[in-house]
């Protein structure tokens, strides 16, 4: 299949496939004789598995890690349950993160019913800045 059937298959655009191939994620596609790239079925999967640890947070690095070693296994995969954990602790981090924010921002409609001819309280309190110990 050319580049476009492949990156409809996978639910990507065609630069994503161009770039996952510079970054070594996909290996170099064979060409016709009129140079368009040509893929099989294990380069969709190579790409599915790609998009499908992008969708999971995952960086390059770690997914090329993944690759190289679902196709030469050394060891156990007791790295790969780390990978994950570690990736879960972030995900927490960032929502604990996202709901102070909230907070902060809850906090910032309490004191203005909106529509006011009167100066906006909105911009009062975020002219009165007050510290946080918890904001970076």
């Amino acid at each position: 299949m050319k580049i476009g059937e492949l990156a409809r298959l996978a639910g990507c655009r065609v630069v994503t496939v161009r770039y996952y191939e510079r970054e070594g994620l996909l290996p170099p596609p064979q060409r016709s004789e009129s140079n368009y790239r040509l893929y099989g079925p294990d380069d969709l999967e190579r790409l599915r598995f790609v998009r499908h640890c992008r969708q999971h947070g995952m960086s390059l690095d770690e997914i090329r890690e993944l690759i190289a070693f679902r196709e030469r296994p050394k060891g156990d995969c007791g790295w790969i349950h780390s990978l994950v954990s570690r990736h879960i602790a972030n995900v927490e981090a960032q929502i604990d993160s996202l709901q102070h924010l909230k907070g902060h921002l809850q906090s910032l409609l309490r004191p203005c019913p909106g529509g006011s001819e009167e100066p906006c309280a909105i911009l009062q309190e975020l002219y009165a800045w007050r510290p946080c110990s918890r904001c970076p």
